[in-house]
C-alpha cells in the first residue's frame, strides 16, 4: 500500500495533464478521486472586491479566496498555538502612521500612483475576522489597535459593506462571520444567483454615487464576494481661483477678486508701488501653463496671499518720515511735472499728513485668492487644501514636495512624524500667522493631475509580514468557511484613478505695478519695506495624502509624477 501511495503522488496532477493533452487521453490521471478520498466537484472561489472614489476618482481591491489542492496530510494536521507575531507596522490608532506609507516606500518607483489605506484596513480588518491560528496572528500583528471607523452616508459621501453570496452555496458560509460582518461592519448579506454580475455591479454603483457602474466583468467560478465600497464627490469649500462658469457649483472667494495695494510702499526687488489685481475667469482659457520637472505647457492654477506686517510709521518714526516727505514734496515742487498740477509749498503740510494716514492704513492688510494653507522650510514645501465639510467629516488634502532632493529619495527616509511635522505646522491664510517686520508675499503655480494606478497586493502585503493567508500549505480560514482546508487568498490587487481638475484647480493672474498714490495727485514718495518672498510652485515630483482632519484618519497616499497637459481646448 505504501508502495502505491507513492506512486500516486508522483503522478501529474489533473491540470498538468490536462493541459498537455486532450480530456479524452488522460486516463493515468483520471482516478484523482482516489488520491483525495472524495468526490470530484466544483472548486468555489471567493472574491473579495474594495471600491473606492475620491473627487473623481476611483479605487478597487480585489482579492481572490480559492482552494488548493488536498493532500491526505490536511487529515493530519494538529491545532497548534499561533506564536507571538510582532510587525514594524503595527497600528496604533487611526492617524497617519508607518503602515499608511508603506506601499509608497515599497513600491518606490518614478511614477503616479495612489492608493487607499483606509480601503486596505478595512479588507485586512474584514478578512481578519475570518482567519484563526498563525494566519490570524500576521493579520492581527499589523492591525494592531487599529478599529476602523464608521462614516455617516449622505449625498456627497457613501461608504458601505456587502457579502454577496452564490444561493447554492450559502451554507458555507459560517454563521458567526455573517453576524460579525453584518454588526460591526454594518455589511448587507446578499444571496444571488451569480448568473451575471448585475445585482453586484448595481449595488457598487449606487455605494459609489453613480461614479463605477462597472466593478466586475464576470462571476465565473466565483462564490462569494465580500465588497467595500467607498465614494465621495466633495466640493472644495472655494475655488482655488475663481472662475465664473464654476461659481454656481463652488463659489468663488471673496466675491473673485484679489486685490492688493500698499500705498507708498514698494517690496525689496521692486521698481514701483506695490499693487496686485486679479478678477475672476469666464472660460477655461484661463488655466496657467506651467513648467514640471522640465516639461512645459503642463495644466496649472496659480494662488496669491499677501500678507503686510511692517509697521512703517511705528519703525521709521513719524517725525522722521514728516521730514523726508515734506523734504521730497518741496523738491517735486521744482519739477517741470509740478508745473501740471496747481500745488504749492503751502500744501506741504496737508500732503505730508494725507501720505502718513495712507501709510498707515497697509499695516495689517492681508489678501488671499481663495482659502489654503502653506507650510515651507529649507527642505520641503506643502499645500493644503480643505473639502466641504459634510455631516461632520472634513477631508483635508495636503501635497508635499521635496526641494533639495527628488521624491523617490525623499519617499525613501520620509517617515510618519516628517509628514505630521508638516501637517502640524501649516500655515492658515491669517494675518496673525507670518513673521511681524515683513511684507510677505505669497505665489505659486498648482499642477494638475488624472491618472490610474493598480498595485499587486499580495506582493505588498507579505512584504510588511503578512504571508500565510496567501499560502494554501498555511492559511487558515476556519472562522470564515465551514470546511476551510486549503483555501488561500491567490489574488489581491488595488486599483485606482483619481483626478484633481475640475473645480479642484483652476487660476491665473495678472499684476498693475506703478502710479502715485492719493496723496493729492502727482506727488509720491516710496518707502522700500523688508519682505519676505514664498514660492509655493510644485514643478517636481511631490507626494499627497488626502487625510481626515479631524481623526486623521488617511484615505488615499499618492505620487505626481506627470500631471496633465494643457490643451487647446483648455
Amino acid at each position: 500500500m505504501e508502495e502505491e501511495k507513492k506512486e500516486v503522488v508522483e503522478q501529474p496532477t489533473v491540470e498538468e495533464t490536462v493541459a498537455e493533452q486532450p480530456v479524452e487521453e488522460a486516463q493515468p490521471v483520471a482516478e484523482e478521486p482516489v488520491v483525495y478520498g472524495e468526490p470530484k466537484k466544483k472548486k468555489p472561489v471567493l472574491l473579495v472586491l474594495i471600491i473606492c472614489l475620491v473627487l473623481a476618482a476611483a479605487i478597487a481591491t480585489i482579492i481572490l479566496l480559492q482552494p488548493s489542492k488536498k493532500s491526505n496530510k490536511d487529515d493530519e494536521k494538529k491545532i497548534v498555538t499561533p506564536k507571538e507575531e510582532k510587525s514594524d507596522y503595527r497600528m496604533t490608532g487611526n492617524s497617519l502612521e508607518k503602515f499608511d506609507l508603506a506601499f509608497l516606500k515599497l513600491e518606490n518607483t518614478a511614477v503616479n500612483k495612489v492608493y487607499s489605506p483606509l480601503s486596505i484596513k478595512y479588507a485586512m480588518e474584514m478578512l481578519a475576522e475570518g482567519t484563526n491560528g498563525e494566519t490570524r496572528a500576521q493579520l492581527d500583528a499589523v492591525i494592531g489597535d487599529y478599529k476602523a471607523k464608521k462614516y455617516d452616508n449622505n449625498s456627497n459621501m457613501s461608504f458601505a459593506n456587502a457579502l454577496f453570496i452564490r444561493n447554492t452555496l450559502e451554507s458555507s458560509l459560517k454563521s458567526e462571520y455573517k453576524e460579525t460582518l453584518t454588526s460591526k461592519y454594518n455589511a448587507e448579506v446578499i444571496v444571488d444567483s451569480f448568473e451575471s454580475p448585475a445585482v453586484i455591479n448595481n449595488w457598487v454603483k449606487e455605494k459609489t454615487l453613480n461614479l463605477i457602474d462597472k466593478a466586475v466583468d464576470t462571476l465565473d467560478d466565483k462564490d462569494f464576494v465580500l465588497t467595500n465600497a467607498l465614494g465621495i464627490d466633495m466640493k472644495w469649500n472655494y475655488q482655488i481661483h475663481c472662475s465664473a462658469a464654476d461659481s454656481k457649483d463652488v463659489p468663488c472667494y471673496n466675491g473673485g477678486t484679489y486685490d492688493v495695494n500698499y500705498q507708498h510702499e514698494k517690496l525689496q526687488g521692486e521698481k514701483y508701488e506695490y499693487s496686485h489685481i486679479e478678477y475672476p475667469y469666464i472660460d477655461k482659457s484661463s488655466y496657467e501653463s506651467i513648467n514640471f520637472n522640465g516639461k512645459e505647457n503642463i495644466m496649472g492654477a496659480k494662488v496669491l496671499a499677501s500678507f503686510n506686517k511692517y509697521d512703517a510709521v511705528k519703525t521709521i518714526g513719524e517725525a522722521k518720515i514728516k521730514e523726508e516727505v515734506g523734504k521730497a514734496f518741496e523738491e517735486w515742487l521744482k519739477t517741470e511735472e509740478a508745473t501740471n498740477f496747481s500745488y504749492t509749498i503751502a500744501d506741504k503740510e496737508p500732503v505730508v499728513e494725507n501720505y502718513i494716514k495712507e501709510l498707515n492704513k497697509n499695516y495689517g492688510k492681508a489678501a488671499s485668492s481663495t482659502d489654503f494653507m502653506l507650510y515651507d522650510d529649507e527642505n520641503v514645501k506643502g499645500f493644503a487644501k480643505d473639502l466641504k465639510t459634510y455631516n461632520g467629516t472634513t477631508l483635508e488634502y495636503v501635497a508635499i514636495m521635496p526641494k533639495t532632493e527628488s521624491l523617490a529619495s525623499y519617499v525613501e527616509k520620509v517617515t510618519p512624524e516628517d509628514i505630521n511635522k508638516v501637517i502640524n505646522n501649516l500655515k492658515d491664510m491669517k494675518i496673525e500667522n507670518f513673521e511681524e517686520g515683513y511684507v510677505t508675499l505669497i505665489e505659486g503655480d498648482i499642477p494638475m493631475f488624472k491618472y490610474d494606478f493598480e498595485m499587486d497586493l499580495i506582493k505588498e502585503l507579505n512584504k510588511v509580514g503578512i504571508t500565510d493567508v496567501f499560502d494554501s500549505a498555511k492559511a487558515d480560514l476556519s472562522g470564515m468557511l465551514e470546511d476551510s482546508k486549503g483555501y488561500s487568498i491567490v489574488e489581491a490587487k488595488h486599483k485606482a484613478v483619481i483626478e484633481f481638475s475640475n473645480q479642484g484647480i483652476k487660476a491665473a493672474a495678472f499684476t498693475i505695478e506703478g502710479g502715485f498714490g492719493n496723496t493729492g495727485g502727482g506727488f509720491n514718495y516710496l518707502y522700500e519695506v523688508p519682505t519676505k518672498r514664498i514660492n509655493l510652485t510644485f514643478d517636481k515630483p511631490y507626494l499627497y495624502l488626502i487625510r481626515d482632519k479631524v481623526s486623521g484618519e488617511v484615505w488615499f497616499v499618492g505620487t505626481v509624477y506627470e500631471p496633465i497637459t494643457k490643451t487647446a481646448a483648455q
